[in-house]
């Protein structure tokens, strides 16, 4: 009898712990972007290598303060493809990162498989907005936008705890260093 009430305290423990581990992922420390914040401009970046501000309609954004890659945002754009292209860096490796299912309007899968098949064209938005992670910005020809951060070279190579590749900007010191 006693080993039923341990097995059951046990049981209990995990599915306790289970849901508060799935909360915090899910839900706890994202917080809606508010339309007036800094984090609500997008901008991308141009060939010439400067930063300049997109036209965004319709914004919808999350983020965290628990990681630089929990940005997601969802907005339109009346800007063309085709102007968009000879205005700003193309990004050559995207790679939207999935969302709470909770917000509905960012579906990386779809993104993923529509960047891969041309439908939509993914830009530089700001290289290392923090160390290591860059804001990436995909345009759809209808003017539907989407925006997440993702780790760059730099920032995989720097947080495995590796040398900096050449190029990259120089590494933060990490407390404990």
């Amino acid at each position: 009898m006693k080993g039923s009430i341990v097995a059951g305290g046990i049981v209990a423990f995990t599915a306790i712990f289970g849901a508060g581990l799935y909360y915090s992922q899910t839900y706890a420390y994202y917080e809606p972007i508010n339309t007036s914040a800094v984090e609500a401009q997008v901008s991308a970046t141009t060939l010439s290598g400067t930063r300049e501000d997109l036209l965004a309609e319709n914004f919808e954004g999350i983020d965290a303060d628990t990681s630089p890659i929990k940005y997601r945002a969802c907005f339109s754009t009346p800007l063309s493809q085709a102007m968009l292209t000879e205005t700003f860096v193309i990004h050559d490796a995207p790679t939207p990162l999935t969302a709470p299912s909770w917000f509905d309007c960012f579906d990386a899968q779809t993104l993923t498989a529509d960047l891969e098949a041309g439908a939509a064209i993914a830009f530089m938005g700001t290289e290392n907005i923090t160390y290591g992670v860059d804001r990436v910005v995909a345009v759809y020809p209808d003017g539907r936008a989407y925006a997440w951060h993702q780790i760059n070279d730099c920032g995989a190579t720097v947080y495995d705890g590796e040398v900096a590749p050449e190029g990259c900007p120089p590494a933060p010191t990490f407390v404990g260093e």
